[in-house]
């Protein structure tokens, strides 16, 4: 199978067909229509196998988590998904694997109402490009420079799953099969949080999504608001997976640290955090309060049971 085969096969005509949608697959460039009054929301992010995903990880999970990864950068900002590119480069034509995966990438777009508009292929290591634009109200984009000395600390979901299962496989740990399944059903289906972005948008004064550790991605908040914070390590929600770890230094390290978890971090003023707090529990949303921000540039202080704990390694950086 050539690369226009494979195109027409696997990405042509498949999927669902927006309105906004003037010309899709099939021409030099795609032409969509945005609304009136709105901005246009674009991400970028490049999954490489080895580094973001292991080599046996099931097609119909990598094929979810391209698209599930940029799709949390949106919700981040609160903006609605609407098209993606995506860049495919394959070391060969494998039909089944590329049915599966195909497939595990159709099935989220048309969940989130996301039409693929285009993008390329080539031939070389496995590597994935997607290019995520959505759509926000204009001047209603949620940003990570207004956390302001008072705002409430919150995520929207348990932290520290992924890693979990990413080091379990990697230093043999002896993990509950039940957890560690369980763990490894979170990493490979990430559920980015879209209807809670939403939902923040005027209401949460900032927000980022936890891709490199919640730590290393409050530091970006605090950094371009020009605030500091701090956070109690014991109100960090987690999973009964994550809890069956006897050593509280692993399991907070993971859970503050290690990333991939696409849950959103947000800040909220006083005034405001019952009312966000409501609005997200009708979208089946458990916001926890996990900290404070203080007004003291850049300082991060972890507090664990009222005593200070020391930072951890923060996150994961290309390069580093």
């Amino acid at each position: 199978m050539k690369e226009f085969e494979l195109i027409n096969r696997y990405f042509t005509g498949r999927g669902i067909t927006r309105r906004d949608v003037d010309l899709g697959i099939g021409d030099d460039c795609a032409l969509i229509s945005v609304p009136e009054n709105c901005q246009l929301a674009v991400t970028t992010d490049t999954l490489v196998e080895g580094v973001h995903f292991f080599a046996d990880i099931p097609p119909r999970a990598l094929g979810h988590r391209i698209l599930a990864v940029n799709l949390s950068d949106l919700a981040a900002m609160g903006a609605e998904p609407a098209w993606v590119s995506i860049g495919l480069t394959l070391s060969d034509v494998d039909q089944q694997w590329l049915e599966e995966f195909t497939e595990g990438m159709h099935d989220i777009a048309e969940y989130y109402n996301v039409q693929i508009i285009g993008g390329d292929t080539t031939q070389g290591p496995l590597t994935i490009t997607v290019c995520a634009k959505g759509i926000i109200p204009k001047g209603k984009a949620l940003t990570r420079s207004g956390a302001k000395n008072g705002d409430w600390v919150y995520v929207t979901g348990p932290l520290g799953d992924s890693g979990l299962a990413i080091e379990a496989r990697k230093q043999g740990w002896d993990v509950a099969p039940e957890h560690l399944k369980s763990a490894t059903e979170r990493f490979n289906f990430p559920s980015p949080r879209v209807a809670a972005g939403q939902v923040l948008r005027g209401i949460a004064t900032s927000a980022i999504d936890i891709s490199d550790g919640l730590l290393a991605d409050l530091s970006h908040i605090l950094r371009q608001s020009g605030v500091g914070a701090v956070i109690h390590a014991d109100k960090v929600p987690t999973s009964d997976a994550l809890n069956s770890l006897d050593n509280d230094d692993v399991r907070l390290k993971l859970a503050l640290a290690y990333g991939d978890d696409y849950e959103l971090l947000y800040t909220v003023s006083d005034d405001n955090k019952n009312l966000l707090e409501t609005k997200l529990q009708q979208y089946g949303v458990e916001p926890v309060c996990i900290g404070q921000i203080i007004n003291n540039d850049g300082k991060l202080e972890l507090l664990y049971h009222n005593q200070t704990w020391p930072l951890p390694d923060i996150g994961f950086e290309h390069f580093s």
